[in-house]
This record gives C-alpha cells, structure tokens and sequence, in this order.
C-alpha cells in the first residue's frame, strides 16, 4: 500500500473526473438482489465509501500508455484517495476525453474520438470484499455514433436530458434515456467549448466562438446572445442558484490581463460584474451545487476557491498539480473538490468554512487586544486613545 494522500497518480494523463452517485451502489445491490431473489443484501462496508471516476490515457499510436476510466476510492474521514484505482477498463485505441456522470446512477458517458458511449456501474465480488467496477454497455448511443470528438458533456439535475457539444460546433439535446433528439443545431458556435443546464433544467448555456448562448430547453430555442468584449474569450460556463433565490450564470472569459469572472443576470441578460481573478490562463472551472463557491484551474496546475457573494479568495492551492488542471468536480455537499490533471494526478481538496474560520480569526484576536488591554491597565499604562480603541470592541 502506498502513503495515505488526497492526491495520487494513476498512471494516464486524466482529461474527465467526476463523482459517483451514491445511487449507483444502491442501484447495483438492488439489481443484484432482483437477480437472485434476495432481497436482504445490503452494500457491504466497502461499497459504502464514496468513489471518484476519471478517465484519460496517451490516445493512439505507440506511446504505451493504455487508455481507460479508472475508478478509484476516497476517504472522507481520512480525506485520502486510494493509491491504486479499484477498477480499471480499457477503451482500446479510444482516448476518453470528456465524460458525464449521470445523477441518477445510471452510468457514465463517455466522448471518444468519433463518438459517445455508455459504461455502466457493476459490482465485482471478491473473497473478502466488493468493489465498484464499470462494463461497456450493450446498449448503444446511435445519434452519437460517428459524430466527431465531443468536447463537452452535461447531463440535467434531474438525469432526464443530456446535452453534447461538438468540437464541429453541432449542439444536440436529447432525452434520457430514449435518446429522442429535441435540439440539433448545426452551428452553435465554430466548436463548442462548454455548455451547462440551469438548475431547473430549463435552460441551457454553451459558449465557444463568438457570443455565449441561452437556450430554452422547452421550446429548442435560442433565447439569448451574451455578447463579449473585444479582447475576451469565453472558454467555460456554468448556471448557479443565487442568494436572492433566482438563478444566475457565470462565464470565464480569458483577456490580455488575465483570466476574469463574468456573472449576468438570468432575467434581463445584463452582465451584473466582472472580476479578475488570476493571471494564468484558466482551464478547468466549476461552480458548487449550493451556489456559494466558485473553482478554476489553471494551467500551471493552480486551484483557486472563491466566494461566489464577495468574489474574495477563500482557498488557493499553488501546485496542486504539476501539470494543468484539466477537470474539476465540487462533491454534493460542496466540502471537497476533485481535480484532474495531465501529470496523471487526482486530487481531492477539502474545504474549509469561511465563514467558521472568520469567526475563529476574530475572537483569537479579541482575546489577544483583551489581554493587552487588561495587562495596560493594571500596569496604569493604558493611553486614552488606547483605551478608546478597546471599548469598541
């Protein structure tokens, strides 16, 4: 066994990361329990834990490194990945660039090369344990079949539409699980970058070439072109809920003088703020499900945690990876933050409560102004200014 770390190579250069639904243990016990009549199973100890999907490999030729989705464990309580995947499939000449992990368990999707294919989650029995594995699914994905290499995937909240986007600028949106296309639009941008449903799943956002789109999910319609300034480019989008209960939507726009974080507002389309956040060009982002913190990665393999409400710097991990992020996934309950890199690296990154840390900070430094007031005044030394400044506190 190797040392125990939140962060661990696996071999393969990783493109796709994401987090296994708890869901997808209970569905394969639950299945397992149908197929044998037994309904009293339950997920042993080890399933239980909570597990991580990644995928990346060398792409064709004879580089000699295999690619595949890996599966490997993490370890809340120990905040520590496991330093050998517990699964491994090889998808062959196909290098996995991009995946989906659907929400309700279903599986995971996959872009290769020419086209898109579902794995689905299945148990493998040991004699002393079990573990979570993927297989190829017998079912194929035919609208996604010879369709170019996808560079972005997304399923909505709810698992019930998935939405791909072409590096030959198609935007498809279909229905899950039947497949049934209900938006093709063959030129939504050059190529698509990046695309993200809102949270009530009736809208989706792509950017790319030119301006960032708004679709309307219902109608298959674009409802709005968020233009972008002379020296911007848009690379990556994400919907959010905001404070005040309505939805907003951020997008990075790369300029001149560093990479900037544009919020607009989901209503009049009106951009609300621009913040610039990091020199260093981004190229991984995410948004938490609750809305209040914000991720990018860099290229020089950087992690910066921000506060959606003040846009403040609340976690920076210089070096997380020593080659650029090419991922990022906030866990369900917005504590951790998994990240992918080329170097071959996973890295799970724990975050802290700001506010319980402002707090902390506060009264460590009232004790010490009170410690100071109180040795002054016993020695009589307490200047009125000084003693003014005290009883503000």
């Amino acid at each position: 066994m190797g040392e125990i770390s939140n962060s661990q190579k696996y071999g393969v250069p990783l493109y796709g990361a994401g987090w296994v639904p708890p869901s997808a243990i209970r569905s394969i016990f639950s299945k397992e329990d149908a197929d044998s009549g037994d309904d009293s199973k339950a997920p042993p100890p080890a399933a239980e834990e909570n597990h991580v999907v990644l995928a990346g490999g060398g792409g064709e030729g004879s580089s000699g490194i295999p690619n595949a989705l890996l599966v490997a464990k993490f370890d809340f309580e120990a905040n520590s990945l496991s330093d050998r995947p517990v699964a491994r499939l090889s998808t062959g000449e196909d290098l996995p660039y991009r995946i989906a992990v659907h929400p309700g368990g279903e599986g995971v999707i996959c872009s290769l090369p020419k086209s898109c294919r579902l794995y689905e989650w299945a148990a493998v029995e040991k004699a002393d344990d079990s573990t979570l594995d993927l297989r190829s699914s017998e079912r194929a994905l035919e609208h996604l079949e010879d369709v170019g290499q996808q560079l972005s995937l997304a399923f909505n909240n709810e698992g019930t539409l998935l939405a791909t986007g072409g590096e030959d600028g198609k935007l498809r949106i279909f229905q899950w699980p039947a497949m049934e296309l209900t938006l093709n639009e063959a030129n939504a941008h050059a190529s698509v970058k990046d695309l993200h449903f809102s949270p009530d799943g009736k809208l989706l956002v792509s950017v790319g070439s030119g301006p960032a789109r708004v679709w309307d999910v219902t109608n298959s319609i674009a409802i709005a072109a968020l233009q972008k300034e002379n020296d911007e480019q848009f690379c990556f989008c994400k919907f959010s809920p905001g404070r005040d209960g309505n939805q907003v939507l951020y997008i990075i726009a790369m300029k001149d003088r560093g990479a900037c974080i544009l919020k607009w507002n989901t209503t009049t389309w009106r951009k609300m703020s621009s913040k610039r956040i990091v020199r260093d060009a981004v190229s991984a982002f995410d948004v938490s499900i609750d809305g209040k913190l914000l991720a990018v990665g860099t290229i020089e393999g950087n992690i910066w945690v921000l506060s959606s409400n003040s846009m403040s710097v609340q976690t920076v991990v210089k070096k997380a990876h020593l080659g650029l992020v090419t991922a990022l996934r906030f866990s369900k309950d917005s504590r951790y933050l998994l990240s992918a890199s080329m170097d071959s690296s996973a890295r799970v990154t724990q975050i802290k409560d700001e506010e319980k840390n402002g707090l902390r900070l506060w009264i460590i430094l009232l004790m010490i102004l009170l410690a100071i007031a109180a040795y002054f005044v016993k020695n009589k030394e307490l200047l009125p200014q000084q003693l003014d400044f005290v009883k503000r506190l």
